[in-house]
């Protein structure tokens, strides 16, 4: 594993991270007496389901890879870029906080752990396409997220919604700039 490698999936698992981390902040702000087991619970959770939808999306990538494999780089850069340009417009909009929940509901915590891992999904998907391997960029994404719940939790307690709106924005730019490494790295290559 070459550092910029690592670079790289750390930076994946930060942009991925982002949707939960606004999520748990509207945890903490709404639930600002949540305790430490509760708190592990939620972060556990939608650590879990942000590791395992890009594993999904890996082997769903590898089983067709081979009928796009001279366009799997665009189609990379074009779902991170989507992913990306979603979480900046949902980052704008100020409606874009959580309505009243209980996040310790098992059913609500399922639902937003699937909903904070469906881009995931699509990173793993292209994952696929492009051939690298799956284990190492999941534990990152995982443990990214599961320390970014629990800090988004702490700080819900203590800072405005309006931080959340900005993470997503930040998370979404790394997306894209990912994407935008896939094309540079693939037109280079093969100019080379």
């Amino acid at each position: 594993m070459t550092t910029a490698k690592f670079i790289t999936f750390l930076l994946l698992g930060i942009g991925l991270s982002f949707d939960s981390f606004a999520v748990s902040v509207s945890c903490g702000l709404m639930k600002r007496e949540i305790k430490f087991k509760q708190a592990t619970l939620v972060a556990a959770s939608l650590a879990f389901f942000q590791a395992g939808f890009p594993v999904i999306g890996w082997l769903i990538g590898e089983a067709v890879k081979n009928l796009i494999s001279s366009v799997d780089h665009w189609i990379a850069f074009g779902l991170l870029a989507l992913i990306g340009g979603k979480m900046i417009v949902e980052g704008i909009k100020e409606d874009g906080t959580l309505k009243n929940f209980d996040p310790f509901k098992i059913s609500v915590l399922i639902g937003l752990s699937i909903a904070t891992s469906i881009d995931a999904l699509v990173v793993g998907l292209s994952f696929g396409f492009l051939e690298i391997p799956i284990l190492f960029p999941v534990l990152i994404i995982g443990s990214v997220t599961f320390i970014a719940a629990m800090l988004g939790m702490l700080f819900g307690k203590n800072i405005s919604a309006k931080r959340s709106h900005q993470s997503l924005i930040l998370g979404g730019i790394i997306l894209i700039a990912i994407g935008l490494k896939i094309i540079a790295e693939h037109l280079f290559l093969q100019a080379a």
